[in-house]
């Protein structure tokens, strides 16, 4: 099987703890946009940024929507990376004690590591 190249945003995200080759390439691949959009952008082109649907007086919890396909691939990298990378488990297991629930906290994680992708 030949591989195939994906040039210098591919070597970029690889540098990035927890980011492996995969997830690299459905990154690149689903967010041509990385390196030129803001940390906020880019959380909500993923789909890990909070979104609100507040009307008048009504207020509510914050849930996450949208995305694009790299979502899946930042999923499985969080999970790996709770249990193996020391920082990112740290920083989950600090929203776990906080009372967050499971999947709020793996969100917390994953938009870690996508907020700081490209500098």
């Amino acid at each position: 099987m030949k591989r195939v190249r994906c040039g210098a945003k591919d070597d970029l995200l690889q540098g990035v703890p927890g980011i492996g080759p995969v997830v690299s390439r459905v990154l690149v691949s689903e967010l041509p946009e990385l390196g030129t959009l803001s940390n906020k952008r880019i959380a909500s082109l993923v789909g890990v940024a909070p979104m609100s649907r507040d009307s008048g007086r009504m207020s509510g919890t914050r849930s996450i929507a949208g995305g694009r396909g790299a979502f899946g691939g930042l999923y499985m990298a969080i999970l790996s990376a709770v249990r193996y990378n020391e920082p990112i488990r740290a920083f989950y297991q600090k929203r776990r004690k906080a009372g967050k629930a499971i999947k709020v906290a793996q969100v917390a994680a994953m938009r870690k590591p996508s907020s700081s992708l490209m500098p």
